[in-house]
């Protein structure tokens, strides 16, 4: 019998699941020390806090993806333009570009703007509570994409590449950076409760990198973790044993098998898992956050309860030392949309969308802010791409996808904050001044986290890969 087979038959007879082998673990750590795990275990060099190039500004990300497209018109990037020229035809762009080739008449937003604090900052009313933070922020308003499809934009968002296949954002930072807290992953994903984005796991992937720097995902509802917690029919004497041999079959195979690190990080994996059976419960554990809190997540609401569990989550983990925490905001494609796509009714859409978003992501930038949180993480906002200003078709009401301008916005140490950089045309169809590609934005974040985006790298297939491929560039006028 194989050592594959083997180790199927242990799983099968042991009870199946990462938590039965984790806690199996656990037990056999625990037997052979008399200590728990973590007290004295040495941590692998490849998990361990590493270094950064420089002195860093920031120590941790929170990054809200918002699928389907949110449009920069209706939402941050004001132009008066569009007002004078509703119900006009669009001219003077060369050939006009849709994604499903139905271009219609210019349409002013719906949504009235105002100039907001001091900064003086344009936010719609669409976003009230987003509004009150502009002194905060730090807009990027000259945002452009490869894609114009959901998927490859979603994927060049998060990996800097359209196809699949490539190390996310979040899997480059916990490969230079390592972690803080050797109870939790280093990279955690929270989906949307309605949902999970289109492409799925591939959007949080470790691509090339070993396979332990790839995102865990946290579902919405019920155990945070599947399979984390061991089935109560299995003995822990029986557990134990099992581990002991299915942790001699699994060295054995990786010491015949020294390139395959998708079994390293299986060994890693388990080992983690038992140490979160301990640390889980007590970051999900919502019991002791005041009611004030509760509220300023909108967690009392139906209609933002969800997303606001989700970020009041995010920030409980930034607490303890996770790296990166990545928010989606909106699910998969179809109907209904559960998403920012509104290709059939702008004010339908977005409202709808806004309702749930604003006011837990506001409240996450308020928290961060008062909790002192704010001074050393990096709150990163974006999107797939940006919507066409005219209808899409003569007659709707809804907007296209259109990867040519968009908007995107920090907050957090090292920026300027209540600042706006870049711009898009007089009716926000092209980036003019302060054009910046998806690359661009990752320089940025890997500079705020003391880290050279140019000497990131991992050697995969002849090359010296990195996040920002042979592109990107720092964008200094944002910086502090």
């Amino acid at each position: 019998m194989n050592d594959e087979l083997t180790r199927r038959h242990f799983l099968r007879q042991t009870g199946s699941g990462l938590g039965a082998v984790a806690l199996a673990w656990l037990l056999n750590e625990e037997s052979a020390a008399g200590t728990p795990p973590v007290a004295g275990r040495p941590v692998p060099s490849e998990y361990a806090p590493k270094p950064p190039h420089f002195a860093p500004k920031v120590k941790r990300v929170i990054q809200i993806f918002c699928m389907g497209g949110v449009s920069h018109l209706d939402t941050f990037d004001y132009k008066p333009e569009l007002i004078r020229g509703d119900g006009k035809e669009l001219a003077g762009k060369g050939n006009i570009e849709t994604f499903f080739g139905q271009p219609g008449r210019l349409m002013k937003s719906p949504f009235a703007f105002k100039q907001r604090g001091k900064s003086g900052l344009w936010v719609s009313d669409l976003l009230p509570h987003l509004a009150e933070q502009a002194d905060e922020m730090t807009f990027l308003y000259g945002m452009t994409s490869k894609s114009s499809n959901h998927t490859p934009a979603a994927f060049f968002m998060n990996t800097g590449f359209t196809q699949n296949g490539y190390p996310c954002l979040g899997s480059w930072l916990s490969y230079g950076l390592g972690t803080e807290n050797q109870d939790l992953p280093a990279f955690v994903v929270l989906p949307d409760p309605r949902g999970v984005p289109a492409g799925g796991a591939i959007n949080w992937q470790s691509g090339f990198l070993p396979a332990s720097h790839q995102g865990t995902a946290f579902r919405p509802s019920g155990d945070p973790i599947p399979d984390l917690f061991p089935p109560q029919e299995v003995q822990s004497a029986k557990r134990q044993a099992g581990m002991k041999f299915l942790d001699r079959s699994n060295r054995d195979f990786m010491n015949a098998n020294p390139g395959d690190s998708a079994l390293a990080a299986r060994i890693r994996a388990y080992e983690l898992a038992a140490r979160m059976q301990s640390s889980i419960p007590s970051v999900v554990d919502f019991s002791k956050e005041s009611e004030a809190t509760r509220h300023l997540y909108g967690m009392d609401n139906p209609e933002t309860a969800g997303f606001g569990k989700n970020c009041l989550l995010a920030r409980r983990l930034v607490e303890r030392g996770v790296r990166f925490v990545q928010l989606y905001h909106g699910g998969a494609f179809g109907a209904p949309r559960i998403n920012w796509d509104a290709h059939e009714d702008i004010v339908e859409n977005h409202t709808h969308q806004a309702a749930s978003m604003d006011q837990p992501v506001a409240g996450l930038l308020r928290d961060l802010k008062q909790r002192g949180l704010l001074d050393d993480t990096l709150l990163l906002w974006t999107t797939e791409f940006g919507r066409t200003p005219m209808t899409q078709g003569l007659g709707a009401k809804g907007r296209d996808h259109h990867p040519h301008a968009f908007t995107c916005w920090m907050a957090g140490a090292g920026l300027k904050p209540g600042f706006g950089h870049g711009s898009s045309d007089e009716v926000g169809y092209y980036a003019t001044e302060g054009r910046s590609e998806v690359f661009d934005l990752h320089a940025t974040v890997l500079h705020l986290l003391g880290l050279d985006h140019k000497r990131l790298t991992f050697y995969h297939n002849g090359i010296q890969r990195r996040l920002t491929d042979v592109h990107g560039e720092v964008i200094q006028p944002i910086l502090a």
